[in-house]
């Protein structure tokens, strides 16, 4: 069952080439973009791109202002508003390298020495520090348990200062600080609290004086300005409903940020150290590897992603909230740029990656989109899935799990959340959530024995080494099933949100319940006691919770050494 919320970034792999000509960049970026909104997969976006001292920007399908009932879809350009979600982390690191510079504060300084008014959890006496909150290695949580949000679709709105100081006084690290990367939205939004305090003013505030006001970026911030206001791109969700926009007044340095094409130009300049434009003090600092991150060749400077491929180094981070995502990336060298914007809640990273590839591998991910888009998918029979079932090694401590669901297979890489693939052709998968595909190889008796993962124009081969989840399903025998009347479980049906915009759908079927993660396939759970059930998949179980009058009001999912409370949706 994959657990993630839209502000999650997904780390994929960049495997880059020799610099292309303007002319094929700028046409490799316009298939693949073209691709996405004819598909319908996005409404509008926009796409800035540098190539040595070319720029351009282009926009492609249509937007509407969020604000304005009567206006008519038109071509995104580059004074359009969106959300950029967690690009604003980069925002965040880019303040904490400055005040490093100017001598205001260390790296290495403990984040409770900054907010003396928080209790800030340590493991056997390792103190959190601001470079592990920037690195992603503070061993704080993704989210903060007590996040429970009024309104699902606007969900970090009524999240204060005192629910973090709560959350923070209660939680109990797992492991000492700086010790693994694991992507943390809290993490950043309470490194933003930090740098605001020792400054002695808001993140807006200090974001404005520090990084858009020097760059000459009049729009960029979190309250929008009268202009803004007047371009900001309504906001979709993965199926095409225009949705609210968010608000993130406590956890803002994780990514409360807007802005235009026009001024992530300027910022995407300042960072490859383009001519005219003043970079702030502490640029090349946040570029700098600092930790690594347990997936091959990739490393984490502050905020930003450093990634090396084919004897060059790329540098990117990507974003997303409940009816936008973005991508910023550029090579070390300076010579190569991108920025993607879109006002629907899907990724696009493949965009992103096509204007930093050669055009070879940018037109087979742009062939990949587009039949992602309009293949019809087959059903398999539970023998047939079972044939894929297996965990394949990619890499060194990298493991991909094939398993067989009641919809279709399951992958799941080491580290990272289930995802449903879907069948193209024979022993042919492709993902919906990412620009990916697997193709599954078998040896002279017809067994699988290998598969290879394509995505960014790569091809990573990975043989065969076991069975598929056997900790799943060991720990699922050790459960004993007892069966409860199907007017019992229709107690239990509804709709439960456990993070911001990702949602549990329980539902009920001729006597079985099942459970719907946002955007993936159904899965059976089993009852093994009243209120409390568990998946066979996967190694995860639900508790339900009640009221004082009996009825449902919420539910807990254990999953991964960690417990997940979900409120009921008001029905």
């Amino acid at each position: 069952m994959k657990i993630s919320s839209a502000l999650l970034a997904v780390c994929g792999l960049i495997i880059l080439g020799p610099v292309v000509a303007a002319e094929d960049l700028a046409a490799a970026v316009q298939k693949i973009a073209s691709a996405r909104v004819s598909s319908a997969a996005i409404p509008g976006l926009i796409v800035v791109t540098v190539n040595g001292q070319e720029q351009k920007i282009q926009g492609f399908g249509l937007v509407t202002n969020s604000t304005d009932s009567k206006s008519q879809p038109h071509l995104p350009d580059a004074n359009t508003v969106f959300e950029i979600g967690s690009v604003s982390k980069t925002f965040t690191a880019l303040l904490l390298a400055d005040m490093q510079v100017r001598g205001q504060l260390k790296l290495d300084d403990a984040v409770a020495a900054l907010l003396p008014a928080y209790t800030i959890p340590q493991y056997q006496g390792r103190a959190i520090t601001l470079l592990d909150l920037a690195t992603q290695t503070s061993g704080l949580p993704r989210l903060p348990a007590n996040l429970l949000p009024r309104q699902a679709d606007n969900p970090y709105a009524d999240y204060s200062k005192n629910n973090l100081r709560d959350f923070l006084r209660s939680y109990q690290l797992t492991r000492a600080p700086g010790a693994k990367y694991e992507y943390s939205n809290l993490g950043f939004g309470l490194l933003g609290q930090a740098l605001s305090a020792r400054a002695g003013k808001s993140y807006a505030e200090l974001v404005q004086e520090r990084i858009t006001k020097p760059l000459g970026m009049a729009d960029t911030g979190i309250a929008l300005t009268a202009n803004m206001q007047r371009n900001l791109a309504t906001g979709h969700d993965a199926q095409g409903q225009a949705v609210a926009n968010w608000d993130m007044p406590t956890l803002a340095g994780a990514g409360a940020l807007r802005s235009s094409a026009q001024d992530m130009l300027r910022y995407l300049q300042a960072h490859m150290h383009g001519a005219n434009v003043k970079e702030p003090a502490g640029l090349q600092l946040v570029q700098q590897p600092q930790r690594t991150t347990g997936m091959p060749g990739l490393q984490i400077g502050l905020a930003w992603h450093v990634q090396n491929a084919r004897g060059q180094t790329v540098v990117w981070h990507n974003g997303m909230t409940g009816g936008y995502a973005s991508f910023i990336g550029f090579t070390a060298d300076g010579q190569r740029g991108v920025v993607v914007l879109a006002n629907a809640s899907v990724n696009v990273d493949d965009i992103g990656m096509a204007a930093l590839l050669p055009a070879a591998p940018a037109a087979e991910v742009s062939n990949t989109a587009s039949t992602a888009a309009t293949v019809t998918t087959e059903k398999l029979s539970a023998k047939q899935l079972a044939e894929y079932s297996g965990r394949y090694q990619l890499a060194p401590g990298a493991i991909l799990n094939i398993s067989a669901g009641p919809d279709g297979l399951l992958a799941q890489l080491s580290g990272q959340p289930q995802a449903p693939v879907f069948p193209r052709k024979k022993d042919e998968f492709f993902y919906k959530v990412v620009e990916a595909s697997l193709q599954f190889e078998r040896d002279a008796n017809g067994k699988i024995q290998s598969v290879t993962l394509h995505q960014n124009g790569h091809a990573s081969p990975a043989p065969r080494i076991g069975d598929a989840a056997p900790e799943a399903a060991l720990n699922a025998t050790k459960r004993t099933e007892i069966n409860l009347p199907a007017e019992q479980l229709k107690q239990y049906t509804g709709s439960y949100t456990l993070a911001p915009g990702f949602k549990l759908i329980i539902s009920e079927q001729a006597g079985q319940l099942y459970a719907q993660a946002t955007g993936q396939g159904s899965n059976a759970i089993f009852a093994e006691a009243k209120d409390k059930f568990f998946l066979k998949v996967v190694d995860a179980q639900l508790s339900f919770q009640r009221q004082a009058d009996g009825k449902i009001s919420g539910l807990v999912l254990h999953q991964n050494g960690r417990n997940m409370p979900g409120p009921r949706d008001a029905d």
